[in-house]
């Protein structure tokens, strides 16, 4: 289990460090680095599915499609909505919006709780119920002072979501629908570096990318592979809970890049992160209930 918590850890970390990292990518945009971060990132976690033996649920899902054309459509919105949330996470911080994606972070396990209640009729607790009343005041608070939340926010908070639920319809929420988001992700990251002030040619012109561009590709694959390796070893509800380090991270990268918690924004980011305690608190009980009934 400790080789889980610290995998989990890792990947959070260098998850928040490519949040940072993209400010070092001058002269590239945010397109850019998503095309570079797609292009690279996808042979890493071929390689690792293969070493794993895991590539029959490619196999599978290939299979379902081919006797299933209308599968394809399904498969494309996925990896639409898994490239939207890779751009924005890259564009953010480039763009003094990471503040507002770490806020959509924050938000995220509290939409997906409501999914699960609206979708899939799961029933909430006590601490679940009291989280999502939190929320709401935070919620509220924001509708007030500006009238709706940014759309980076909304993007994160509803985006994932929405791909986790026709993931499952599709039956492809395993490595081999994750594999097949990045490969029909390819033409996009291709056409985004080709597009780009700096594209493929030019990079003779900054040497340095060389080296750093390279970088993200492994900073991005062994994130992605040691989030892999957690949940292959942790059980759901640890997994889960260590989840909330990474918005952490991102808020404390967000305001070590220049941005600021405004007065009023306070009374928006206290309930939710009170929320979220609740949720980690729940957690935390109902884990140590189970190991010391074993």
């Amino acid at each position: 289990m400790s080789k889980g918590i610290a995998f989990s850890v890792l990947s959070s970390t260098l998850f928040a460090v490519l949040y940072f990292y993209s400010t070092l990518l001058t002269p590239l945009d945010g397109e850019e680095i998503f095309g570079w971060r797609t292009l690279l990132t996808f042979p890493f976690l071929t390689i690792f599915i293969w070493a794993c033996g895991r590539q029959q649920l490619i196999h599978t899902l290939l299979q379902r499609i081919r006797r299933q054309p209308l599968l394809l459509v399904g498969a494309l919105a996925s990896a639409a909505l898994l490239g939207i949330q890779l751009w924005l996470f890259m564009w953010a911080p480039l763009h003094g919006r990471a503040l507002h994606v770490s806020l959509g972070y924050f938000l995220l396990p509290l939409t997906m709780l409501l999914t699960g209640r609206i979708v899939y009729q799961d029933r909430l607790s006590r601490p679940q119920k009291l989280a999502a009343f939190f929320a709401m005041g935070g919620v509220a608070n924001e509708l007030f002072q500006v009238g709706s939340f940014s759309w980076e926010t909304l993007v994160v908070a509803f985006g994932y979501p929405l791909y986790f639920i026709l993931r499952r319809r599709m039956g492809a929420n395993n490595l081999g629908g994750l594999w097949l988001d990045m490969a029909l992700l390819l033409p996009a990251g291709v056409w985004f570096i080709h597009a780009g002030d700096v594209g493929f040619t030019a990079l003779g012109e900054y040497p340095l990318l060389y080296l750093l561009i390279p970088l993200l590709g492994v900073l991005s694959a062994c994130a992605l592979i040691f989030y892999m390796v957690a949940s292959q070893m942790l059980s759901l509800s640890l997994f889960g809970l260590l989840g909330y380090v990474e918005p952490v991270l991102l808020v404390l990268v967000a305001l070590l890049l220049g941005e600021s918690i405004k007065a009023h924004e306070w009374l928006t980011y206290i309930p939710i992160w009170i929320a979220v305690s609740l949720l980690v608190a729940e957690g935390a009980v109902t884990l140590c209930k189970a190991r010391s009934a074993r």
